[in-house]
């Protein structure tokens, strides 16, 4: 599809509305693409552990790799997004992702596999920032939803994948796996690129005003926010829920594996797989609906009350995992609860930094919240670590569940007036 068709929805006259969601499906379809190299990494993990015999927290260090590079340099994929369009970022980023795999399909050192990693982590933040981006500005008056379903993409894309993964890994190996699961992936990716375009002016509705949601008509730019303590509180907050559910995501077969029930068949819903397939499926579909679903909540109740109840969900249910986990039927339904009430934060927190700090350059502004995600991916080696040296995962879950119900109680507590009156100071000048 060429510019000039593009250019056919005029920048002077609103745009209908199956165009917009038209935009949004070429979003979510590369957001179901690069979702295998954050959340199939887990399955890779035991069998280069086994054929390399390097201790799993040097193998984890990749995954935190793939964290930070994914987040930490989606601030300038964004600047690039504003400037120039969608399109050659999310080209370069499928390009990345494919190659990242390839690169691991063959590594046979940890610099190998971290690497890998970092190219992979590159090309995924410049497709995730981009598609949420682009969901922010086509839809202020969804803002919440359409930033869900995006992200829903990423949080339930690899749902179907997990057993086939499995699968491959165990018929043909960990290294073929990679190369064309990476390959494949990150084609489409490329495909899909070139259907991708940005709303010009007048093309998508205006800010709303109610009495839940509350949205900023001043355009913040990206040196603006930086300096607003408002904006520092939103990223304690991303990083005190990301880190705990980080550290689920990265070592959910490891702590399956450590607590023994790994291998054990459940059966649920007249369905029966062994625990880490039935978990790794049902987390993948729940982190992948919550983020729509509490998306869509936010519209109606306003973001920070709903923050209040979905962190304080995953700060109870990460204290019941801890508890119940150890039994496998309960590892199941628990770690769906974990993920439920972890994944919305993908769609709560850059809809909340796009209302205060507004839609302009909501790509480059929401991508520096985002790289919250990479702080809070430093906690997983840690996690690790106090696993490895205490022989129990005990402190990283209290610690995880702690940092959730801190987190929900300041959403209500500090940033709900706060943001408030940011707004209604930046509306009276």
């Amino acid at each position: 599809m060429t510019d000039r068709v593009y250019a056919a929805a005029s920048a002077d006259a609103r745009v209908s509305d199956s165009y917009r969601w038209a935009q949004l499906a070429i979003g979510v379809a590369a957001m179901v693409m690069i979702a295998n190299y954050q959340y199939g990494w887990t399955f890779f993990v035991p069998d280069i552990q086994k054929k390399f015999g390097w201790d799993r927290a040097s193998i984890q260090w990749a995954f935190t790799l793939f964290v930070l590079f994914e987040t930490w340099l989606v601030p300038i994929e964004g600047w690039f997004v504003d400037k120039y369009g969608p399109r050659l970022v999310v080209l370069a980023g499928g390009i990345l992702c494919g190659a990242g795999w390839a690169i691991n399909s063959h590594a046979t050192s940890l610099s190998g596999y971290y690497f890998g990693m970092i190219m992979a982590g590159i090309g995924a933040g410049a497709v995730y920032g981009t598609c949420v981006g682009n969901a922010l500005k086509w839809f202020p008056d969804k803002r919440g939803l359409a930033a869900g379903i995006t992200a829903a993409g990423f949080g339930a894309g690899s749902a179907l994948t997990v057993a086939p993964i499995q699968a491959m890994i165990k018929d043909s190996g960990f290294q073929n796996t990679f190369l064309y699961f990476g390959l494949g992936q990150g084609i489409i990716v490329v495909i899909l690129a070139f259907f991708l375009v940005a709303p010009k002016a007048g093309q998508a509705p205006p800010v709303i005003q109610n009495a839940s949601i509350f949205q900023s008509r001043r355009n913040y730019g990206p040196e603006e926010v930086i300096r607003e303590p408002l904006f520092w509180l939103m990223y304690l907050m991303f990083v005190l829920v990301g880190a705990g559910g980080l550290m689920v995501t990265a070592n959910l077969k490891p702590i399956a594996a450590d607590w023994k029930i790994d291998s054990v068949p459940v059966t649920l819903m007249a369905v029966t797989m062994t625990t880490v397939t039935f978990a790794a499926t049902i987390d993948r579909v729940l982190n992948g609906l919550t983020r729509p679903f509490f998306g869509w909540v936010s519209d109606m109740i306003g973001r920070e009350n709903t923050m209040f109840i979905a962190f304080g969900l995953e700060g109870i249910g990460i204290w019941a995992l801890y508890m119940l986990g150890h039994d496998p039927i309960w590892f199941v339904v628990l770690s769906g609860i974990v993920f439920f009430a972890w994944g919305e934060i993908y769609s709560l927190f850059p809809s909340t930094c796009t209302d205060t700090f507004g839609a302009k350059f909501a790509t480059t502004n929401a991508g520096l919240l985002y790289t919250a995600k990479g702080t809070a991916s430093l906690l997983v080696p840690l996690g690790n670590y106090m696993q490895q040296s205490s022989g129990s995962w005990d402190r990283v879950f209290l610690i995880a569940a702690g940092a959730n119900i801190v987190a929900s109680l300041l959403a209500i507590v500090v940033l709900k007036p706060w943001r408030k009156s940011v707004i209604a100071k930046a509306q009276a000048n």
